[in-house]
């Protein structure tokens, strides 16, 4: 016998072998194979069934979300003030903030890992903060603003600098104008953000610093043709503003 066919038949003897092997341990170990095949398949319908859950309750919370902004979007009226016949409103914003409020509360409450519970929350500020409840906004923006979403926490700095500004903090609220001066969420553009911190400058009068914010505004805020943009014309007017009348 050759060495050739001699290394061949050892190639066949270890392929017996390890096939031996392998069928041994499937015969020992098959109930444990079944086993772990069922909790795969368990775990994969626990998988799916959680995935339709979350649709199911993001379809609820959306529907919810949208009946509190409904209230949210009621008409103001005055009384005597003549409305389309049926249509609900309100005698103050204050009425309408506290209606929209306990719904808004409700979604994020119930729903408060979807993204309708998420922006529940947000809106929550909003009218506890037209209610003129500034403690309770004030948490709910903050609980916006450490959202992982950089578009929804935007909102809630966007809003807590505002109510900073309202309630007399102001160097909390140039913070945080300045650091969403240099964000790029889409919710709250970097424009608007320098607009608001300029005219608080100008609020305090330290107009140096505000016209210092719409110079680098209006020098920065352009299209790839060179166009002011929104934010960058409204800087440009109120470094040059016009005299009264004059169109």
């Amino acid at each position: 016998m050759d060495n050739a066919t001699k290394r061949e038949l050892k190639k066949q003897d270890q392929f017996h072998t390890i096939t031996e092997h392998g069928v041994e341990w499937v015969n020992h170990n098959r109930q444990t194979a079944i086993v772990s095949g069922a909790a795969v398949v368990v775990l994969i319908l626990a998988i799916v069934g959680g995935y339709v859950l979350f649709q199911h309750r993001s379809t609820a919370a959306s529907t919810a979300f949208g009946a509190a902004m409904q209230t949210y979007q009621t008409p103001v009226a005055m009384p005597g003030q003549p409305l389309p016949p049926g249509t609900k409103s309100y005698a103050t914003v204050s009425e309408r903030a506290a209606a929209a409020n306990a719904q808004f509360q409700s979604v994020a409450q119930q729903y408060g890992m979807t993204q309708s519970g998420k922006l529940a929350l947000y809106f929550t500020g909003l009218t506890y903060m037209e209610e003129g409840q500034n403690g309770p906004a004030e948490d709910a923006f903050k609980k916006t603003a450490g959202s992982w979403s950089s578009d929804l926490a935007a909102l809630g700095k966007f809003s807590l600098a505002q109510l900073y500004e309202q309630t007399g903090r102001d160097p909390q609220a140039i913070d945080l104008f300045n650091e969403l001066s240099n964000s790029k969420a889409s919710t709250v553009p970097a424009g608007l953000a320098q607009i608001q911190l300029a005219e608080l400058y100008s609020a305090e009068g330290k107009a140096d610093k505000a016209k210092e914010v719409y110079a680098k505004l209006k020098d920065k805020d352009k299209d790839a043709k060179g166009n002011p943009g929104v934010a960058g014309s409204i800087a440009a007017e109120k470094l040059n503003p016009q005299p009264t009348g004059q169109q």
